[in-house]
C-alpha cells in the first residue's frame, strides 16, 4: 500500500516510516500541515496517518475536514497525544476512520491502518490485483501465478504492485524511482534494472509465456504477449502506411510484397 504520514516530530515520523516500509509499504512522510494537505489533495494514497499538532495549520482535524469536503475518502488514522474521550470523539466526528493516542506500539498502528483500509468501501479500493494468471493480494502480501506461490522481497513486491496497477501501460524508470524508491531525482538506473531482472526471473521463469516486458528506450510493461504484439503490429502498420503513401514503385518487388503481407497480417 502507499501510505501518507503527516507528522511533525522527526523521530516519530522516522519510527513510523521504518516500520511501515519493513512491512512492505511505500511511505511518503511530510512534517508540515499545509504541505501535507496539498500532497493529500493531489496524490493518491491507500491510507493517511495524521498527527493533530502540525506546523502551519491550526489543527490536523482541519485537514480531515477539507479532504472530506472535497469527497476525498482516503482512510485516515488520527495520531495524537490528546487522548481524552472528547478529543477522540471530535476526531471521529469530523470524518477520520480511527484514532490512536500517543505513546503507541507500532504493531497496533499497523493493525489499525490495515483495518481501516479493509473497511474502506471495497468497490473503491483494490484488495487484489490481477494480470492474466498473475494475482497479487495487497493485504496478505502474497503473489501467485497459475496458483503457484511466488516469494518476493519487499522491494520486488512494491515494483510488481506498481506495474500491475498500471497494467498495459509503459512504466518508465523515472516513475519507478519516484513511486517505489521515493527518489525525485535521477539515480543509477542499474539498481532498478537489477531488481527488475530478479523480479522477472521469479514471475516469468518456468511459465509458458512472459508477463513482464522491456519496452526499449522507455521502461517496462506488464501484460500478456498478445497485447505486446498488437502494439508492435500497430506501430508497424503506421510505418508501412507511410511507405505505401510515398509509393511502392520505388521499392523492389520483394519489399513491396513483404509490406503487403504485413498489412494483411495486421488486418487479421
Amino acid at each position: 500500500m502507499r501510505i501518507l504520514v503527516i507528522e511533525d516530530d522527526r523521530d516519530t515520523l522516522s519510527f513510523i516510516r521504518t516500520g511501515l516500509e519493513e512491512a512492505g509499504h511505500v511511505v511518503k512522510g511530510i512534517e508540515c500541515g499545509d504541505v501535507g494537505l496539498q500532497v493529500a489533495r493531489t496524490e493518491e494514497f491507500d491510507a493517511i496517518v495524521l498527527d493533530r499538532y502540525l506546523p502551519n495549520i491550526k489543527d490536523g482535524l482541519d485537514i480531515v475536514r477539507t479532504l472530506r469536503a472535497e469527497n476525498n475518502n482516503t482512510p485516515i488514522l488520527i495520531l495524537s497525544s490528546l487522548g481524552d474521550l472528547d478529543h477522540r470523539v471530535d476526531g471521529l466526528k469530523v470524518g477520520s476512520d480511527d484514532y490512536l493516542t500517543k505513546p503507541f506500539a507500532f504493531s497496533e498502528l499497523l493493525a489499525r491502518v490495515e483495518a481501516i483500509v479493509r473497511r474502506y468501501e471495497p468497490a473503491k479500493i483494490q484488495i487484489e490485483l490481477c494480470v492474466d494468471e498473475l494475482h497479487l493480494d495487497l493485504l496478505k502480501r502474497e503473489v501467485r501465478r497459475a496458483n503457484k506461490k511466488i516469494l518476493l522481497s519487499n522491494r520486488e513486491f512494491q515494483i510488481l504492485e506498481y506495474l500491475m496497477r498500471n497494467s498495459g501501460k509503459v512504466v518508465t524508470r523515472s516513475m519507478l524511482r519516484e513511486k517505489v524508491w521515493n527518489y525525485h531525482f535521477d539515480t543509477h538506473t542499474g539498481i532498478i534494472d537489477t531488481h527488475m531482472s530478479r523480479l522477472r526471473g521469479k514471475v516469468d521463469r518456468g511459465f509458458d509465456y512472459p508477463l513482464i516486458h522491456t519496452v526499449r528506450g522507455s521502461g517496462y510493461k506488464i501484460c500478456r504477449d498478445d497485447q505486446i504484439w498488437w502494439t508492435i503490429k500497430l506501430d508497424l502498420i503506421i510505418q508501412l502506411s507511410h511507405l505505401e503513401c510515398r509509393g511502392l514503385g520505388a521499392l523492389s518487388g520483394r519489399s513491396a510484397k513483404a509490406i503487403h503481407c504485413c498489412l494483411e497480417w495486421y488486418m487479421r
